[in-house]
């Protein structure tokens, strides 16, 4: 049966080869409710050990070992609901047991609050001794060493007993912006200029964009869309109000200078790489505003807004069938190994995937790192190019969480975010090579170059944009002042037309975009990490495919060495091992300059054909 034929906005519809199978986690509720029964018991085992850490190695091994059999069984415990409740988020069943599993980790994390300050008591030289002791207890290394190094922002008991109470209460925001803007969210249906109705969720929004060439269609369903935002906007000021205070609590209770040094803090990355990133971005974004100028050009548009960016800028229909880029992706990895591709196949076939949108799906993509079976994506399939794109990048995440499990110890198996967005920006990056090299139309090249100049503008300069506007609405918190829809709208609208100036109009409308992006609720200070993974990975895949056989070889391995290595180490020194310095600005004025010659290579495309 075709995937054309099993799409319907009923799940219950869909072809079940298009589902993922969460049986893989747990055959049912059942054994899931005694996962969760274990993980119960074992707080109480946890809670035992406490005060009996300076007895020697073999305690402290307990302790790791026990934290980490409870880690491993939570993973599953959670993302079986969590995973069910994205199927269809007005399932208040599951989200009522997804909310269970919240609480008990919130109970976990208490129980469990007794260990850093505890360990902190002993003389670190100590701890050194009891390693060189037992081999097992060695394993921990790391984690030891880095728990040391952030001694000054542990809490006594007294006080990490209370940072473990408040984080039942941290998830609030996200869960509540998620509510309302999928479960509660009543998308407006738009009549287009072909006749037909089509309901604006975002996915539907994304196609149009994207598909759409008569332009009164894509502001059509711009304004649909936004309009359900405008509509509930200071409920958004106040969830992202309440992001911005949470974090500058916890960095406050942890004696940290910042909300962002708190973030930063944790994986030793210094506040200057952002600082440094916005700096350097906004003082060359003529790049970004020259493509623009091109686009409006090209398009020959009287106004040229952000419904625009996407519409590609020659006619180009071609559907993307899914079954067919399975194939592309996969030998786009060539350069990877034959293990790496044959890997990636198992993931596509054995049902890891849930494709296509339905009624109450949440919008988006990501992939799900199931520890102890393997990882789950989330896809909402449209055909596009974009969604192309996004399978390979979510691919890209689950071939390193599956490398990084499959090799590191448990407590190592989980990698930082700041590696995490390379694997997945190197995916789409081969990806683009390979459909490049293999085009033999004019107007596919010319869509080609413009994704991959788009993978840029999007991937590194909003992204920047976005870690910009996250940073001043932290520091208003900060300071005291008042964080309000006005004030964000303004000051969005304010970095706008810093980063673009006069190469893109506004509307009415454009500056309340902020409330759309799910980052700023879910993982503040994460979207900067996009730009820094983005020029690592272009270095990466740069050194893989160019040159020797040789020194090829050598990038690939300390490539997968890098993907094997999970969270072994502080992320910017696994990045230079694989042969990248962040903290070396010529990284990102090579992007910027790389962004100059593809203009410029599109440029003289679009001129062919005059």
């Amino acid at each position: 049966m075709s995937a054309t034929a099993t799409r319907s906005r009923e799940r219950q519809e869909i072809a079940e080869k298009y589902k993922w199978n969460l049986h893989d986690i747990f055959p049912d509720w059942d054994a899931w409710e005694e996962a969760y029964r274990t993980i119960e018991a074992g707080i109480e085992k946890y809670a035992a050990l406490k005060g009996r850490l300076h007895e020697g190695p073999e305690r402290l091994l307990d302790a790791f070992r026990l934290s980490d059999e409870l880690g491993q069984l939570a993973y599953r415990v959670w993302y079986y609901p969590s995973l069910r409740y994205d199927e269809d988020q007005r399932d208040n069943p599951v989200n009522a047991k997804r909310q269970q599993v919240q609480i008990l980790f919130a109970r976990l994390q208490e129980a469990q609050s007794w260990f850093n300050p505890e360990l902190l008591k002993i003389p670190l030289e100590t701890v050194r001794g009891w390693m060189e002791q037992s081999e097992p207890l060695r394993v921990y290394r790391f984690a030891i060493e880095d728990l040391y190094r952030q001694q000054e922002h542990v809490l006594d008991e007294a006080g990490e007993r209370l940072m473990s109470l408040s984080t039942r209460l941290a998830s609030a925001p996200n869960d509540a912006y998620w509510s309302l803007s999928t479960a509660d969210a009543k998308f407006p249906t738009i009549k287009l200029s072909t006749g037909e109705d089509v309901t604006v969720t975002y996915g539907q929004y994304r196609a149009i964009l994207s598909t759409r060439r008569i332009q009164e269609d894509r502001e059509k369903a711009f304004r649909a869309l936004y309009a359900t935002y405008q509509g509930t906007l200071n409920t958004y000021a106040t969830l992202y109000n309440a992001v911005c205070h949470r974090d500058w609590f916890h960095a406050r209770a942890r004696g940290y200078a910042s909300s962002l040094d708190a973030a930063l803090h944790g994986n030793n990355i210094p506040t200057s790489v952002v600082e440094n990133l916005i700096e350097t971005t906004r003082a060359n974004v003529e790049p970004l505003r020259r493509y623009h100028r091109l686009r409006r050009r090209t398009l020959a548009l009287d106004t040229y807004q952000v419904y625009d960016f996407a519409i590609p800028l020659v006619t180009f229909d071609r559907k993307y069938d899914y079954e067919e880029v399975l194939e592309w992706i996969v030998a786009s990895l060539a350069p990877l190994g034959p293990e790496y591709q044959a890997r990636m196949r198992e993931g596509f076939s054995g049902r890891w995937i849930d494709v296509y949108e339905n009624e109450g799906k949440r919008s988006g993509a990501y992939s799900a790192p199931v520890y102890g079976t393997h990882p789950y994506m989330l896809m909402n399939y449209t055909d596009t190019l974009d969604d192309v794109f996004t399978l390979a990048h979510e691919m890209g995440h689950s071939m390193h969480t599956i490398l990084s499990h499959e090799t590191q110890p448990f407590i190592y198996s989980g990698y930082t975010i700041f590696v995490a967005e390379v694997p997945s920006t190197l995916s789409e990056a081969l990806l683009l090579d390979y459909m490049l090299e293999r085009s033999d139309t004019r107007a596919e090249r010319i869509v080609l170059l413009q994704h991959a100049i788009d993978n840029i503008t999007s991937t590194f300069f909003t992204q920047v944009m976005f870690a910009d506007f996250e940073l001043r609405a932290h520091r208003l918190a900060e300071d005291d002042k008042p964080i309000t829809s006005e004030i964000l709208t303004e000051m969005y609208l304010t970095l706008l037309k810093d980063y673009y100036g006069d190469a893109v109009d506004l509307n009415d409308l454009t500056g309340v975009t902020w409330a759309r992006i799910p980052h700023f609720f879910n993982s503040p200070f994460y979207v900067y990490q996009y730009a820094t993974c983005f020029a690592s990975a272009a270095k990466l895949a740069r050194e893989m495919t160019t040159g020797d056989e040789g020194p090829r070889a050598a990038a690939r391995e300390r490539y997968l060495t890098l993907l094997r290595s999970g969270g072994n180490d502080h992320p910017m020194d696994q990045l230079k091992r694989a042969g990248v310095d962040l903290s070396q600005p010529d990284t990102v004025r090579a992007i910027i300059d790389q962004l100059e010659d593809l203009v410029t290579r599109l440029e003289a495309e679009l001129d062919s054909a005059v």
